[in-house]
């Protein structure tokens, strides 16, 4: 037994011997590779650069609003009937007092002049009575009587009349007519909903602004208006009123607008964008967008900053600082830097996200991200 626990000991320490080896030689191995990259460095990256610099910033509200006619009714009739004429078209503009549409009216004409008749013959009764009072030859009653009859057979008439006229749908006011979708012989009840009349020169636009910017505005104020319908055309018009209350669900201010709209280009529904110039010019400090990262705990830039030393052809190294900034309007494919930075500083614009203090920088200009004050949508 002996030789074999000696010959199983010699076998263990032999193992035990290995194992040590294998672990000396990672060891060793980890703490030369640790040892080359700290004497490297960090690997250098490729950003696009751009000098900050100062620009004319107007200050303004921006918002989105509805456009709204300036005035608009989907038409109805109180009473129902048989379409006679129709003697618009789709799309045709009206002026006030237009006839729309003719419902048949021809027993109703015809007892209008039944009554017109009557009224003529109670009035002429109420005269000779009168003349026949005036010597007394009736009493004061029987005159009273007449003269009452004179009356309600003219209110007969007015009624009558007043119902007539229901049978002609006229324009209430001046305006662009929508589809037409009745035709003569038609049946219409009353209140049914027979065409759309808008106004469309002026228009309304309406929007909402936050309450902070309550100061801002005012009746009176110059605003100017876009659509994406109309992406090359600019309208301008007033405020016209402000809401004397706030949306207690999203605390914002309704603000109306009226604008010009000549060529009725703008329709009622359609979104605009609303922009209101608030002050005068400032120069700010600007840079795109994308050059500013957002943290919970603050916004940053990232500074190409000389080192001191020269690459192999003679060029100034430049190495990564971070730096807070803090930043204000937005405009665009731009943001006005506030504090943190000079003008003339040499700003990381894109590639920022994978630098920290003290990185190396290779600069490469040639493709630099969007820095519009006012872009437009690309087809």
């Amino acid at each position: 037994m002996e030789p074999f626990q000696r010959r199983m000991t010699i076998m263990l320490c032999g193992v035990f011997l290995l194992l040590g080896l294998i672990f000396a030689f990672n060891q060793a191995k980890m703490f030369m590779i640790k040892y080359f990259v700290s004497g490297m460095g960090l690997p250098p990256a490729t950003v696009s650069t751009m000098a900050i610099s100062t620009s004319e910033w107007q200050p303004k509200l921006s918002s989105v609003g509805n456009v709204r006619a300036f005035r608009g009714v989907d038409l109805s009739t109180e009473i129902g009937g048989l379409v006679l004429a129709v003697p618009i078209k789709s799309g045709q503009d009206v002026k006030e007092g237009d006839l729309l549409i003719k419902l048949n009216d021809a027993s109703d004409v015809a007892q209008l002049k039944s009554l017109k008749a009557m009224a003529e013959l109670a009035k002429v009764i109420n005269e000779r009575d009168k003349q026949q009072l005036a010597i007394q030859a009736i009493s004061k009653n029987v005159f009273d009587t007449s003269a009452a009859d004179a009356k309600s057979k003219l209110a007969q008439v007015e009624s009558q009349t007043a119902l007539v006229a229901k049978k002609n749908l006229k324009a209430p006011f001046s305006g662009r007519v929508g589809i037409i979708s009745i035709n003569p012989g038609q049946y219409v009840n009353p209140g049914d909903k027979l065409l759309t009349l808008q106004t469309l020169d002026p228009i309304f636009v309406d929007f909402n602004l936050p309450q902070s910017n309550a100061e801002q505005i005012q009746v009176g104020q110059e605003v100017f208006v876009t659509t994406d319908a109309f992406k090359d055309a600019s309208f301008t018009g007033k405020i016209t009123a402000v809401s004397p209350k706030v949306d207690t669900n999203t605390r914002n201010i309704q603000v109306e607008a009226q604008i010009a709209n000549p060529d009725k280009k703008i329709l009622p529904g359609m979104f605009a964008n609303v922009n209101i110039k608030v002050g005068e010019q400032a120069k700010l400090l600007t840079l795109p967008q994308t050059a500013v990262t957002y943290n919970p705990y603050g916004s940053t830039v990232f500074i190409a900053k000389p080192t001191g030393k020269k690459d192999k052809q003679g060029k100034p190294v430049l190495e990564a600082q971070q730096v807070f900034v803090t930043t204000g309007a937005t405009r665009g494919d731009q943001v006005a830097i506030l504090k943190g930075v000079e003008e003339g500083a040499t700003v990381v614009t894109s590639g920022q996200l994978k630098l920290k203090n003290g990185t190396p920088l290779i600069i490469n200009n040639t493709v630099q991200p969007a820095n519009s004050p006012d872009p437009k949508p690309q087809e």
